[in-house]
């Protein structure tokens, strides 16, 4: 019992002493501590409303304001610890080695949130937009600091890490994607009737973009065929819809103008002795 106490008393002792020597020191670096996270909240506000003042992304505007918040209570700290005698050389050499370390382990997510931030900011397609790229297309449906979410016409989702999306070519056609097809005519058939016929089907669907001017034409001349071409902007979300609905709105309206379209014949003669 009595060595028990003496260990109590010992240890108060040195408490006390450790509390007459560095109180002040403690009292100081707690006091830096709490005058370092006020002053990183206001900083925190006071920069977020600058940026969004500014039409800056509101990703990029948190974004910011969390880093500068992070760099103030950072050398808050610093100014504590020095307050309380304690050397910060090696904490900034483990925070480098750490750093380094984590450097290595997540360089494609740190790549991809760079590339993140350089998309929000230059911005070269927005949510509602359709983009292809790497032979991959859809509505942009959202864009996060580190991918970019698109939906197809089957309504799949993907996801592609927004590195892909810098330095590659990429294609925006917006809201619209564009549709190329033709149709084969007999050369007997009245052309300019054809294109007209083909020109008022286009404008008549009620999903193809009317701001880009629907083009008509003759492509080629087979053998047995006259080739109208036409070209027209049809939604991505119902791109493949729309297009089959043009086609058969474009052969129904051929057949009612009598305007035929051939097919390949072959004559065969049999030869009697």
């Amino acid at each position: 019992m009595n060595e028990q106490l003496q260990k109590i008393n010992k240890f108060y002792d040195v408490m006390m002493e450790f509390l007459a020597n560095y109180s002040l020191q403690i009292i100081g670096a707690v006091l830096i501590m709490v005058i370092g996270v006020i002053a990183a909240k206001y900083v925190h506000k006071i920069t977020l409303r600058l940026l969004l003042k500014k039409n800056l992304d509101e990703t990029v505007s948190k974004f910011t304001a969390n880093l500068v918040r992070f760099l103030v209570i950072a050398m808050m700290a610093v100014l504590a610890l020095g307050k309380l005698g304690i050397s910060i050389a090696p904490f900034i050499a483990a925070l480098g080695a750490i750093s380094l370390t984590a450097g290595l382990a997540l360089q494609g997510s740190v790549s991809n949130f760079a590339a993140g931030i350089v998309l929000i900011i230059t911005k070269p397609f927005k949510i509602g937009d359709t983009i292809t790229i790497h032979d991959v297309y859809g509505e942009v449906e959202d864009i996060k600091l580190a991918y970019t979410v698109l939906v197809n016409e089957d309504g799949e989702q993907i996801t592609i890490p927004n590195k892909y999306m810098i330095g590659d070519i990429l294609v925006n056609s917006f809201a619209f994607r564009i549709v190329e097809g033709s149709v084969g005519i007999a050369y007997d058939s009245d052309v300019t009737h054809a294109i007209t016929t083909i020109t008022q089907t286009l404008n008549q669907h009620k999903d193809i973009n009317k701001e880009n001017e629907a083009i008509v034409g003759i492509e080629k001349f087979n053998d047995s065929s006259i080739d109208i071409a036409y070209r027209y902007w049809a939604p991505t979300k119902s791109f493949f819809k729309t297009q089959y609905e043009v086609n058969l709105g474009i052969f129904n309206a051929l057949q009612k103008e009598n305007i035929s379209i051939p097919f390949p014949q072959r004559e065969v003669r049999m030869l009697q002795e």
